[in-house]
């Protein structure tokens, strides 16, 4: 569950917030709604297609030409930023009996660079999930194909030597061959609702993060894949509107405590055209979230892991016979995450594993017998993420918080756990791509007040050169004389410590009393409190500021970057240490002499819509105002891989559900209550947003409620930006 998580490209995307560049021309600085959502003046430039190249010294680009109105890609030189080739013109892309060129939306290119995938009018299908017409350009020869004719493919990709590419239509697997130009299906037993092959069902997608489930070994003679046999899910139907009679989508969705998909994993051998099942179904109520392939063609690794997610285990798969055994086993008191931190080495004799185990996430070293080597990172922090490894030169590059929760640093260490480097100066947060030879990155940074910077770095952390500074954006943001974030931090009465920031009003006046507006989201291993540019969100926030509200938002337990005890410690109790910890913020912002302790409001978005309906009901008393967006309601209604990560099932956990659920406190609302939600939200569904109505007007309670119809989690697309937060605005004026 992640608010707004949602992308459009199918590869290498750097970046990076928005997509829409700033109005040429535009020279004044107000800082209105309409700014904001509607003309997009303090959007920040992105760089969209790029990716580092296999020699290490180059990376392709996709540039718009403005003579020609196409998109193009080129390959630039990595330490001056020169074109050095045209790897495709958008001119080149014009099937037979299409007069104009063909708009493409994203590109793959083949392991070798030979070959390119061109995706065209590309379509989502959930907030991931996609379809779209394949092109297949060949550099060497000069030739451009349809990859099929037969209908829109997904996840179209190559085979490691570039003379097939694997796709998934109609929930079934099949395989072009790019010398013979022949097309054959791999499974033939795909129907919507109920087999699912190569692809994820809605809650692996949403939860485990990943759509293609089919990959290539590294031989490229076989394929491993998922089967997902959703029969036994129940279907979830939303109305869909604007004809002169409304629609139904129907799709498979497991609420907590349903049943889920049934998911086994096959590989199926090229030559032989045999398909071999893996042995690793222990039990019905299980997780496969991830499978990879070791660098023995032979060997598949698979993660297993009960419907608790509490125990998970690494499984090695022989894939000529589908025998299992096992290599590795983690159990947790309360859960486990699951990440992509598994990286097998190329000397087949050791592997790379994160885990929390001991009480932080870090990194550690283990032989193929499953025995560990040595842990490499150790401290009070938390490795965030995980680059990979040079094992030309035994040096691994990671991500983490040492230096702050607050801040993000990438760091290169020994593999002997020696000579740790931090890479990263300026304080903030940094995210980082690495080329394949490891010796340059490509760093994303930003602070509170600075918008991203995209820059090129050698390995040792030395700067090469700048690709974006957003300038423009910056000059324009002076103009406006931001007010800007203070971080602050106090103790709750249960004694911890709690961070967070503010954004103090225009002629900020320590002797006048101000109201206050919060903003939480507050979900497990969240983070609102960063150092680090907030988009347009905080330029609203920055607005309701200078409408004279003290503006802050706090992370309370459960939320990330400070270790599993403080991340864990809401586990089967969702709401209970969040909302305690919210009242307590609020408690402190009202002891502030510069506080008016009578007008505290609070909103959020998804899990923060879920808060700040429990804020509203459960501590009417503290809070005036409260606008829930997209909320659950009652964990009942949500996903299960989700849901019963954190709670376990209703069946198990029926006091955690109803202690944490704002329904069962409409009757004590007091305050002012904006419902929003958009009704094709196939997330968090709307069926929350009609309960809490249901729960409010049985106990007469009075507040506000307003929809998107077909609208997503999102609430994106056409007005419905400036519209909802013009909404929330006059709320906020008229009742904080």
């Amino acid at each position: 569950m992640k608010l707004l998580a949602g992308t459009c490209m199918l590869f290498a995307l750097l970046f990076l917030g928005t997509v829409q560049s700033l109005s040429a021309g535009m020279d004044h600085t107000e800082l209105t709604i309409e700014s904001i959502y509607s003309s997009y003046q303090f959007n920040e430039k992105g760089v969209w297609g790029i990716r580092p190249l296999n020699d290490g010294m180059h990376f392709s680009n996709v540039v718009y030409d403005t003579l020609t109105d196409l998109n193009n890609i080129l390959q630039f030189k990595l330490e001056s930023g020169h074109v050095t080739d045209t790897i495709f013109n958008g001119d080149w892309l014009r099937p037979v009996r299409e007069e104009d060129p063909l708009d493409f939306d994203n590109y793959r290119l083949s392991r070798d660079e030979n070959k390119i995938l061109l995706a065209t009018k590309t379509e989502f299908i959930y907030r991931h999930s996609t379809r779209e017409f394949n092109y297949v350009y060949d550099r060497t020869k000069r030739t451009i194909a349809t990859l099929s004719k037969a209908g829109k493919q997904r996840y179209a990709t190559f085979s490691p030597d570039a003379t097939k590419v694997a796709f998934v239509r109609d929930n079934n697997i099949f395989v072009k061959d790019l010398t013979t130009m022949q097309e054959y299906q791999v499974t033939h037993d795909g129907k919507v609702n109920q087999i699912i092959n190569g692809a994820t069902d809605w809650v692996y997608e949403e939860e485990f993060g990943f759509t293609r489930a089919f990959f290539w070994s590294p031989d490229s003679k076989k394929i491993a894949f998922y089967r997902f046999d959703e029969r036994r899910v129940k279907e979830f139907s939303m109305p869909t509107y604007g004809g002169l009679y409304p629609d139904e989508y129907r799709f498979k969705y497991p609420k907590a405590g349903e049943q889920n998909s049934l998911v086994s994993i096959h590989v199926y051998h090229l030559e032989s055209k045999r398909t071999v099942d893996m042995e690793t179904r222990s039990h019905d109520d299980q997780y496969i979230p991830r499978i990879k392939w070791t660098h023995d063609p032979e060997k598949l690794s698979v993660l297993r892991m009960n419907r608790h997610q509490n125990h998970l285990e690494l499984l090695l798969a022989n894939v000529a016979d589908g025998k299992t055994s096992l290599l590795l086993e983690e159990k947790n008191k309360a859960y486990l995450e699951i990440t992509d931190d598994l990286t097998f080495l190329k000397d087949q004799k050791h592997f790379i594993w994160t885990s929390e185990k001991s009480g932080y996430n870090h990194i550690y070293l283990y032989d193929m017998q499953g025995k560990l080597v040595r842990q490499i990172t150790n401290g009070d922090y938390d490795v965030t993420l995980f680059y990979g490894v040079d094992e030309n030169k035994n040096s691994l590059y990671y991500q983490s918080a040492e230096v702050s929760p607050l801040e993000r640093h990438i760091y290169s260490i020994q593999l002997d756990g020696k000579g740790k480097s931090q890479l990263s100066k300026e304080k903030g947060m940094h995210h980082a791509q690495f080329t394949d030879s490891f010796a340059f990155y490509i760093d994303q940074f930003s602070n509170h007040k600075t918008p991203t910077v995209v820059s090129v770095y050698n390995n040792e952390g030395g700067l090469v050169r700048v690709i974006e500074d957003n300038e423009e954006l910056k000059e324009r943001l002076t103009g406006l004389k931001l007010l800007g974030k203070e971080f602050f931090s106090f103790k709750t009465s249960d004694n911890v410590q709690l961070n967070g920031w503010m954004i103090k009003p225009t002629n900020f006046d320590e002797k006048k009393k101000y109201p206050v507006f919060m903003f939480v989201y507050g979900g497990p291993g969240s983070q609102t409190v960063k150092d680090a540019w907030g988009g347009n969100n905080y330029l609203w926030y920055e607005y309701l500021a200078r409408q004279g509200y003290l503006v802050v938002s706090v992370d309370n337990r459960g939320t990330g970057g400070r270790g599993e005890a403080f991340k864990k410690v809401t586990y089967l109790k969702l709401g209970e240490y969040e909302l305690k910890d919210q009242i307590e913020a609020a408690k402190h912002l009202a002891s502030l002499d510069y506080v008016d302790r009578s007008r505290i409001g609070i909103f959020g978005w998804s899990y923060g819509g879920y808060m700040s309906s429990l804020c509203i009901t459960r501590a009417a008393e503290i809070f005036k105002m409260a606008i829930a967006v997209a909320p659950v309601t009652h964990w009942k209604f949500y996903d299960t891989i989700y849901t019963e990560r954190y709670m376990r099932t209703p069946q198990e956990n029926e006091s955690g559900y109803e202690n944490g659920s704002p329904l069962n406190y409409a009757g004590s609302l007091e305050g002012k209550y904006l419902l929003i939600h958009g009704t094709a939200d196939d997330n968090v569904h709307f069926q929350n947003s009609v309960e809490m109505v249901t729960s409010l007007t049985r106990a007469n309670k009075h507040f506000d409620l307003f929809f998107y119809p077909d609208k997503n989690h999102s609430i994106r697309g056409g007005n419905a930006r400036m519209h909802i937060y013009t909404k929330m605005t006059d709320f906020i004026l008229e009742n904080l």
